[in-house]
């Protein structure tokens, strides 16, 4: 599909830090996590499961409530377009549903995230 993916190195390059791994615009999938962070506890974590992958974070951010701020930026929060950018109409996103996934499973826009279990609404067109 030649979709754009940034960067795509294990996690454990960063120490296992999903926020460091965010901000060098990493695509990853298994992170055992460490307690307290990102959004979810080692036990309820997809990424700690391995059930889930990040694709493209600075293209595809995600809403941390914690701070009310996208994370890793918010440099393209808002668009639609662009390379590695992931919308409802990507090829990217059509490759994983038709393998039972989906994009983004918590209650917060997460763009950057596929994961086998629960689907939200993802980014409008």
């Amino acid at each position: 599909m030649k979709f754009p993916i940034e960067r795509m190195i294990p996690v454990e390059e960063y120490s296992g830090d999903a926020a460091l791994s965010l901000a060098a615009n990493n695509t990853s999938a298994f992170n055992c996590r460490k307690p307290g962070q990102i959004n979810a506890t080692v036990a309820d974590s997809p990424h700690a499961n391995g059930r889930a992958v990040d694709i493209n974070p600075i293209q595809n951010p995600w809403m941390d409530l914690r701070c009310n701020c996208w994370m890793p930026s918010d440099q393209y929060a808002a668009t639609l377009g662009g390379s590695g950018v992931i919308r409802e109409t990507s090829p990217v996103v059509e490759m994983f549903v038709t393998r039972g996934w989906v994009w983004q499973n918590i209650k917060v826009p997460d763009y950057m995230h596929f994961d086998t279990g629960y689907p939200s609404v993802p980014r409008q067109e």
